[in-house]
């Protein structure tokens, strides 16, 4: 899609079909990418390829692509590229995680990629997160790693969000309901007492792992979150009814 501001409205530039159901999609940039160097940087060069140990020549003439994340019904994760000299998409990964199918247990339905586009996290309705490390290789080419697990039984996901965390390890948000104690009570006690909670998750780039770094009990009615920006300060976290919670909480 193209805005025209002329006209007021917006051009569709390109329409494709796919042959399934499109659960959630993002964008990313890789971080640190260059995009059509002007002459002057092409003759006198950059540091960046020598300093991240990449092919000088493939970086010059590497663009500061954007790409786009497809969660769909497939089982899989897509990662598409636009070329716009030819007007259509390019597939550029695709990973098998799951079953296909919209099922409760089978990542897709919400999809939500760092800023700095070094990962992203794709989750179930319950219980399934996978998180996949997003980077390049010394061709200067988009690489995906291998899903890292953050899964936890019980659980059912109301929304999610990744939050600007600048180049500190990616932090994810989560507004899920906890329902083990439910499924084990007869009695239907435990539901007058279920708790929403905003949970915050973090890629640790040094490990290589998720962990469950925070969480905290919101208002039973909230039901979305959005981004909102921090300035300076680190980036926080808006739940559906108001409550602003910031991304350096440590309880």
């Amino acid at each position: 899609m193209r805005p025209d501001p002329s006209e007021g409205k917006v051009n569709t530039l390109l329409s494709h079909e796919v042959f399934g159901i499109i659960r959630s999609i993002a964008t990313f940039r890789l971080a640190e990418a260059l995009k059509n160097l002007d002459p002057w940087h092409r003759k006198t060069g950059c540091d960046i390829p020598h300093r991240l140990g990449l092919d000088v020549h493939r970086w010059l003439t590497c663009a500061c692509i954007d790409y786009i994340i497809l969660a769909t019904d497939s089982g899989r994760i897509a990662i598409v590229e636009y070329i716009p000299q030819q007007n259509r998409f390019k597939q550029q990964k695709l990973e098998t995680f799951g079953k296909s199918g919209v099922r409760r247990v089978i990542p897709g339905q919400y999809l939500a990629c760092d800023p700095k586009g070094r990962a992203c996290l794709i989750a179930a309705v319950e219980k399934t997160k996978l998180v996949y490390v997003l980077n390049r290789n010394t061709q200067a080419e988009l690489t995906i790693s291998s899903p890292l697990e953050a899964h936890k039984p019980g659980t059912i996901v109301l929304a999610m969000i990744a939050l600007d965390v600048g180049y500190a390890n990616p932090v994810f948000a989560a507004l899920e309901v906890d329902t083990a104690e439910v499924d084990q009570d007869p009695s239907g006690q435990a539901v007058e007492e279920i708790e929403t909670q905003l949970v915050y998750y973090e890629l640790d780039l040094g490990l290589n792992h998720v962990v469950r770094r925070w969480h905290e009990a919101v208002d039973s009615t909230a039901s979305i979150l959005f981004q909102v920006p921090g300035g300076k300060e680190p980036q926080k976290t808006l739940n559906a009814n108001g409550r602003l919670f910031p991304e350096s909480c440590t309880n």
